[in-house]
């Protein structure tokens, strides 16, 4: 495995665990620059590459630096070391969004850093668009034997990957072999994943919130809105081909072991959604946590759930 990924600030494969906090500027497959931030746990006493990481992803606007975030990532460090980034078109990323497409390839090299960085059992963590990020990501750089197709449908939905989207790039770097179009670049398979507040399939709009959602992206004026109101910028091109879906990617992913969490209370995915992906996830490898008054992402992730995900992910990764 090689560091050819990375930008030129990013740290080039450390032999041990980095013990300080650090920001470094990652580069995907397709080129995009993503803003990350480092920060190791206080605690001590293991061997320091055996000490979990969580990866964590953002919800729809949210950013490396929003205060949302910085108070999950603080929660979780008190149990592991964590990396939290800007998704594409999100705070100081490059790029434009493409609500849950090509951000696999963000949190793919946002995994590869954390391999690089020394660690050895990377955790991956979503909440809402980022929980179908973890979930897609894992399916279509996961740890099974067999290299996913390109397509795969599920109870009639047209789903699948574009070709020269999410795609993984197949070009050779720095002597890296090149790979077939799907397959698994070294260092990007989660060892765990956790999703928070995901939906399980694509253009729901059963609730007023997503409604709102569905205007900010598709229309011009809503873009305008979410440029310059909400600091995120996305790709007016929208899809091609609709990408694989939560649902179809999540029995993709055993044997990694998967977490699907979510609120009684979710204003934007009612419980049929996780309730979807619990079903269509392998039930050796999965469980499925229904949280009473929790709300919606990670703006309403309490102390003690984060400190529970935290533990599971210690746990299973």
């Amino acid at each position: 495995m090689t560091c050819a990924r990375e930008a030129q600030s990013a740290p080039r494969c450390p032999s041990k665990v980095i013990t300080r906090e650090l920001r470094a500027t990652l580069l995907t497959d397709d080129a995009v620059s993503i803003e990350a931030l480092y920060e190791p746990s206080p605690a001590s006493g293991a061997e320091p590459s055996d000490h979990l990481v969580l990866v964590v992803g953002h919800g729809f606007t949210g950013a490396l630096e929003r205060p949302a975030l910085r108070r999950v990532a603080s929660a979780f460090r008190q149990r592991t070391a964590v990396i939290t980034f800007s998704f594409r078109g999100h705070g100081r990323s490059g790029g434009r969004s493409t609500v849950g497409d090509r951000e696999v390839l963000d949190l793919a090299a946002a995994v590869r850093w954390a391999r690089r960085l020394g660690h050895r059992r990377v955790a991956t963590v979503g909440f809402s668009m980022g929980g179908s990020v973890v979930i897609r990501q894992a399916a279509l750089y996961g740890k099974n034997d067999e290299i996913q197709p390109v397509h795969v449908a599920h109870d009639g939905e047209r789903t699948g990957r574009s070709p020269g989207r999410t795609a993984p790039a197949a070009a050779a770097t720095d002597g890296e072999a090149p790979g077939a179009p799907g397959e698994v670049a070294d260092g990007a398979a989660p060892d765990a994943v956790i999703a928070v507040s995901a939906p399980a399939r694509w253009y729901y709009r059963g609730t007023a919130p997503m409604r709102r959602v569905h205007w900010a992206v598709t229309r011009p004026a809503g873009r305008l809105v979410s440029r310059y109101g909400l600091r995120t910028r996305i790709d007016p091109r929208g899809w091609d081909v609709d990408p694989l879906s939560p649902v179809a990617a999540a029995p993709l992913i055993a044997p990694t072991p998967l977490l699907i969490v979510h609120g009684d209370r979710d204003p934007y995915f009612p419980l049929d959604h996780p309730r979807m992906l619990a079903s269509a996830a392998d039930p050796s490898a999965s469980e499925l946590w229904i949280e009473p008054g929790f709300g919606h992402a990670e703006t309403a992730a309490s102390p003690a759930l984060l400190t529970r995900i935290a533990d599971w992910a210690a746990a299973h990764a």
